[in-house]
């Protein structure tokens, strides 16, 4: 709900906000979603959302806390005093306030975990020491870890006992005595088995984890597979350290669907959102590509002019130079962008190639005579109305469509085998995108095109 129309179904907040009536205030607000209280948060002035925070149970407003933009929690944390700043930190979720910690400054996140008690101070630097985009920068140690040994009563026990401070309860964590994880229960489970039962007797040793020094990206893959809202996570030698849960993993995707829709546009990646990123940063992001793409472009002309007799002695060679390059273009794009998705999500890996390309042939040849046909039709349709392009239209027709069919099929296998081949090397597939792959067809089209032309004009136009 937008905080507008919150403030406006609450003028009792507006009231009890603008005469500081704080008890009125607190006793409204506790009842609302911390969600919503962090939009209510983000519309207010700097001095109004002190107050809200300073209001509030602790418990609350570390909660609405996690729901604020880096931006907005910075801003908030210079405003607060050390004790509330302190309060706050001690109470956030372990993950979230790993995420905070890595957007401040390295002064900052010092000052930070000073105010940290010991035992959160502890937490927070593990999981900061972990490398930047790991798994282990995402996982929570707040978890529920029992034993095969136990039964199924006392696990119970041990949820009604500790359960409050669990991230989550969806999944219990079946641990050895050395702590290596060896199996997980779903809360189900335990419900429906007879209290005397054995944790060992209804485990089947099956469970998804993580290791906490993989990629952050690769959980999004584990977490589609298994249908989870919460994977363990462990070290190399099995021992369970933490868990990570689906909405931080969510979190992950969105960012990783934008930096690669951002790649794929012909930009680099924004390391802020669109209206946070200063005009000089961006750009910056957006130049280095624009160049390199006009370099490219310049090759075209440079193709242009090889072939600038042939052009001389057949000016109507030129009328279809658009349409050439651009469907060699907007084919290699469509391939590119097909295959960096499928690459994304899993559906195509390295070892694919030769069915990609396979697929890609065929299709290549599907679509470039379709269009070849389309432009064979075009060329004798404009020759009986216009009489446009001379006595050796027909040879012209069939320069054109023969011309698309080649060009369309490089671009198409371009396209989808460049990612492969970024990828073999250690690169993001994303950064071949849709503009560099037609700026690269363009140029080859050009040379496809006249040299079809060549062949079949020799000896009336040419």
């Amino acid at each position: 709900m937008a905080t507008r129309q919150l403030l406006a179904l609450s003028p009792e907040i507006e009231d009890a906000l603008r005469r500081r009536e704080f008890s009125s205030l607190r006793d409204a607000l506790a009842g609302w979603d911390p969600k919503d209280i962090a939009d209510l948060i983000q519309g207010l002035g700097a001095e109004d959302q002190a107050v809200i925070f300073r209001i509030l149970p602790r418990e609350l407003a570390a909660d609405a806390f996690e729901y604020l933009t880096p931006e907005m929690q910075e801003s908030l944390i210079k405003g607060l005093a050390r004790e509330e700043v302190a309060a706050i930190l001690n109470e956030m979720a372990p993950d979230e306030r790993t995420r905070l910690l890595e957007e401040m400054p390295a002064t900052a996140t010092k000052q930070l975990l000073a105010l940290l008690t010991p035992e959160e101070r502890n937490v927070a630097v593990r999981l900061l020491g972990y490398p930047e985009d790991s798994i282990g920068r995402l996982m929570t140690p707040d978890y529920l870890a029992v034993r095969a040994d136990w039964t199924v009563q006392r696990v119970l026990d041990h949820i009604r006992a500790h359960g409050r401070d669990s991230e989550t309860l969806n999944v219990i964590y079946v641990v050895d005595e050395r702590g290596r994880l060896v199996d997980d229960l779903r809360i189900r489970q335990l419900l429906l088995a007879p209290p005397e039962a054995r944790i060992a007797h209804i485990s089947d040793g099956k469970f998804a984890s993580l290791r906490a020094s993989d990629d952050q990206e690769s959980a999004i893959a584990v977490f589609r597979a298994y249908d989870r809202v919460a994977l363990p996570v462990t070290d190399s030698d099995g021992i369970l350290l933490g868990i990570v849960t689906v909405d931080d993993v969510l979190d992950v995707a969105a960012e990783e669907a934008t930096e690669d829709i951002q790649k794929i546009g012909g930009t680099e990646a924004l390391d802020e959102p669109y209206m946070a990123t200063t005009l000089g940063s961006l750009a910056k992001k957006r130049a280095k590509w624009l160049v390199v793409l006009f370099v490219g472009e310049m090759l075209t002309a440079s193709a242009m002019g090889w072939f600038e007799e042939e052009i001389a002695r057949a000016v109507v060679l030129a009328l279809f130079v658009p349409l050439i390059i651009s469907s060699g273009g907007n084919s290699g794009s469509q391939a590119a962008t097909l295959v960096i998705r499928a690459m994304a999500l899993g559906e195509v890996t390295l070892r694919d190639w030769w069915k990609v390309i396979r697929r890609e042939f065929q299709c290549g040849l599907l679509l470039g005579a379709i269009l070849g046909a389309i432009g064979l039709l075009q060329v004798a349709a404009w020759q009986g109305v216009f009489d446009l392009y001379g006595p050796h239209w027909a040879l012209v027709g069939l320069t054109v469509a023969a011309a698309l069919v080649g060009v369309v099929l490089w671009g198409t296998l371009v396209g989808s085998m460049l990612p492969f081949v970024l990828r073999s090397v250690g690169f993001d597939p994303a950064v071949s995108s849709a503009p560099f792959v037609a700026t690269l067809v363009d140029v080859t089209g050009l040379v496809i095109y006249f040299t079809v032309a060549l062949l079949l004009l020799r000896g009336t136009l040419l």
